[in-house]
């Protein structure tokens, strides 16, 4: 049930055709502000992409399970809601948002063609960014997954979820080489999108230069490589960096690595997708850390 009662047609004017899509706002409420935070603090660093996504549009989320992550983040500005009265009618809605009812065929308008809506879409403002120094503090039991140029939103939202199942600390990507925050990779992400912090740096060579200096393990994988990952696994903190699809780690990138490794699949597959390679890893860092 919606925080401010019940999402029914009594909120209706009186007139209103009830088939038709019909705009509505839900009051605030002061006790939303005191939600509990599920997130790090992200960093006031926040560029020029924060008012430039997607051709200057704002992104746009659909499906319950990437709706209702944003919902429950405080930090989660969402611009406005809209859905079927089914849909919206199962969902606690956060206050002071504009609400619109509407069909599934006006939803299907609103994203991505063929996007699995659920009958409820809505439009965000992206996060603030999060500063590294701000990871590189926290837990070092927890590994940082470090992306160089995975592009693919499907990939790297199928990584945030991994990293959200295996208590990794937070993504890190280039600002130039990977997607912005999108439907397509909250869908992927299927919530944690809003769970893990996405740190998006400049040059991400430096970035692993601060890890080393924070006494961070950086571990790249690539198919070539001697040793295996059970191999290469240290004690300390770990930070696993994974290439592209094809093309794999860059050179510069590759040389600021620590060791490289490989997974030891079969020799009937010549690769993994690299969401799958993402998600073997962190399990295989858990488990050696004895957390399974």
């Amino acid at each position: 049930m919606p925080r401010g009662g019940p999402l029914n047609n009594s909120r209706l004017p009186v007139n209103a055709d009830r088939t038709k899509s019909v705009s509505i706002i839900i009051p605030g409420d002061p006790i939303a502000q005191e939600r509990p935070k599920i997130m790090a603090k992200r960093g006031a660093r926040n560029r020029q992409r924060k008012a430039g996504l997607e051709g200057g549009k704002f992104p746009r989320f659909w499906g319950t399970h990437a709706v209702e992550a944003a919902f429950n983040n405080p930090e989660r500005q969402i611009r406005w809601i809209r859905g079927t009265r089914e849909a919206l009618s199962d969902l606690e809605l956060p206050q002071g948002v504009p609400v619109e009812f509407a069909d599934v065929a006006d939803l299907a308008r609103l994203v991505a063609r063929d996007a699995p809506h659920q009958g409820v879409v809505i439009e965000v403002e992206p996060l603030d960014d999060m500063v590294l120094a701000d990871v590189l503090s926290g837990d070092p039991l927890r590994p940082i997954v470090v992306l160089d140029q995975v592009t693919d939103p499907h990939n790297v939202g199928a990584i945030f979820r991994s990293a959200a199942a295996f208590d990794a600390a937070a993504i890190v990507t280039q600002d130039r080489h990977a997607p912005p925050e999108s439907g397509t990779v909250a869908k992927a992400a299927s919530g944690a999108l809003e769970i893990v912090p996405w740190v998006r740096v400049v040059n991400l060579s430096r970035a692993l230069e601060e890890m080393a200096e924070a006494g961070y393990w950086r571990i790249g994988l690539d198919g070539e490589a001697g040793d295996t990952l059970a191999q290469t696994l240290g004690t300390g903190p770990i930070a696993l960096v994974l290439g592209a699809e094809g093309e794999g780690l860059r050179h510069n990138v590759a040389g600021h690595c620590d060791v490289l490794a490989r997974l030891p699949i079969s020799s009937a597959m010549e690769s993994l997708n690299v969401s799958n390679a993402a998600a073997i890893s962190l399990y295989a860092i858990r488990m050696d850390r004895g957390e399974g």
